[in-house]
């Protein structure tokens, strides 16, 4: 009896552990990381001006999840902030990998384009406190480093619902006489983002729309709701007092789908950003009222959180799933500006009446010079991971819908979804043929500089990748 019970103690670690990796391979942790600026005021990024916060509506966090199976981890973290240099998610993916030991190739990170968050970026005239700089990027590695942490067995389902009422596409066809001059002193534009609400000046959109929220929703191994992470290509909604901090409708989606699951105090919702980059929330043609503040914010969120939870009721979940992420890079050329487009910016600035508070005009002048005495050449970070059959791309770009459709549509993985601003920023990305169209999108800045093929270099190169790891 005695040798018996020696011999089941020693066997019994070896069998749970056996258990733990054949019965239910698929380990899930979920964390967030509060990310409000410790002091106020604080510059906020979304605006060709720089304004400043004086508090917070609602807590900003880095939302995080991390997967295991048998043989690969893999990490996501979404941050309520407009956008997110690539140099800020790498330090933080190189000191998550040290305390957890996943791979930096093997963290997805992204920020959702609220445009009342503060500014991490130099960009316009807006311009980052480093301490909150270092701040963000340790609380990213936290989020990770937390949700490695509460791994534990778990299953996933995914899945998609549609809801075509809450995004537009902002860039439309109008009469001659609604076209305006451009920065730039030229009135080249086919196209006019933003165009006057109800006018009798608008035509048609000049693109598409992508209706689908994308969904990967988690449970434990009890079926209790562990994490679910939403995918939707809307730019954001606005609607906020102009000196407050506020996630937007990314935030307040992440509350009000934890109250529809009955998530408890563990929970994890997650909203990202898709294929946004001509997309907003204006009804063009049938304008709504205007709303108190945070109206359009807490009823965009109920609206996707509804679709969303009705999406997953009966989703069958597994724990017994495939893994496999692949990362690269890409060389792209920046688009440069003539040299009479130089003359034009630098006769603009020398002119400008307070440089602390520039115009538009010479905003893009300013941007002009910049580009001038900048590189040539800029390298960009492609992701893309596979779980099953479901495909997920990440793209460092605010990317237009037509790109989104069309990499959904190739992909050999279905279903595919594309989380934007990922792994960095690289501002616009149109089509070359948005490009021709021009508008603000395409007018070359910090935030449009990329070649005009730059979409269907980068396009090529992810269907590519997800080629390789579907085989």
């Amino acid at each position: 009896m005695f040798r018996l019970m020696l011999l089941l103690i020693f066997l019994l670690p070896l069998n749970l552990n056996a258990a733990e990796n054949t019965g239910n391979s698929l380990r899930a942790g979920a964390a967030k990381v509060n990310i409000n600026p410790r002091n106020f005021p604080v510059s906020m990024t979304g605006s060709f001006q720089d304004r400043q916060a004086k508090s917070a509506h609602d807590p900003l966090h880095a939302r995080a999840l991390v997967l295991r199976n048998r043989q690969t981890s893999i990490a996501f973290v979404v941050c309520d902030i407009c956008l997110i240099s690539r140099d800020i998610f790498d330090a933080a993916k190189k000191e998550a990998s040290l305390k957890t030991g996943i791979p930096t190739s093997h963290m997805l990170t992204s920020a959702t384009h609220t445009h009342t968050a503060p500014t991490s970026v130099p960009l316009a005239q807006c311009n980052p406190n480093p301490e909150y700089v270092q701040f963000l990027t340790e609380s990213i590695a936290r989020a990770i480093i937390d949700a490695h942490a509460r791994l534990a067995p778990a299953k996933i389902a995914w899945t998609s619902a549609q809801e075509p009422g809450e995004v537009n596409n902002r860039r439309w066809y109008v009469k001659a006489e609604g076209l305006q001059t451009n920065p730039f002193g030229k009135k080249t534009d086919k196209v006019r983002t933003n165009p006057p609400r109800g006018s009798d000046l608008l035509i048609k959109p000049a693109g598409p729309i992508d209706p689908e929220i994308a969904i990967l929703s988690l449970q434990h191994a009890d079926g209790r709701p562990l994490a679910l992470l939403a995918n939707y290509s809307l730019h954001y909604v606005g609607g906020i007092p102009p000196n407050q901090l506020s996630a937007d409708y990314f935030g307040e989606f992440a509350r009000q789908i934890k109250k529809r699951l009955g998530g408890d105090d563990t929970f994890i919702g997650i909203m990202s950003n898709g294929t946004s980059g001509d997309i907003n929330n204006y009804n063009f043609k049938k304008p709504r009222p205007r709303g108190a503040a945070f109206e359009r914010v807490f009823a965009v969120a109920s609206i996707i959180a509804d679709r969303a939870y009705q999406a997953v009721k009966g989703l069958k979940y597994h724990s017994d799933i495939s893994l496999q992420m692949q990362e690269r890079t890409i060389d792209l050329a920046i688009r440069k500006p003539t040299p009479e487009e130089v003359t034009y910016a630098s006769k603009l600035l020398s002119e400008a009446k307070n440089i602390q508070r520039l115009t538009t005009k010479e905003v893009y002048a300013q941007e002009t010079i910049r580009i001038d005495q900048g590189p040539d050449n800029v390298n960009l970070k492609l992701q893309v991971l596979r779980i099953d059959e479901l495909g997920i791309v990440a793209i460092p770009c605010e990317v237009f819908v037509e790109i989104g459709l069309d990499i959904k549509q190739k992909s050999p993985l279905k279903p595919t979804f594309i989380i934007g601003l990922a792994n960095g920023y690289n501002g616009y990305l149109p089509t070359p043929e948005q490009h021709i169209l021009q508008g603000y999108e395409t007018w070359r800045s910090g935030w449009s500089y990329l070649e005009t093929d730059a979409s269907k270099k980068i396009e090529k190169q992810i269907i590519m990748m997800l080629k390789q790891i579907s085989d």
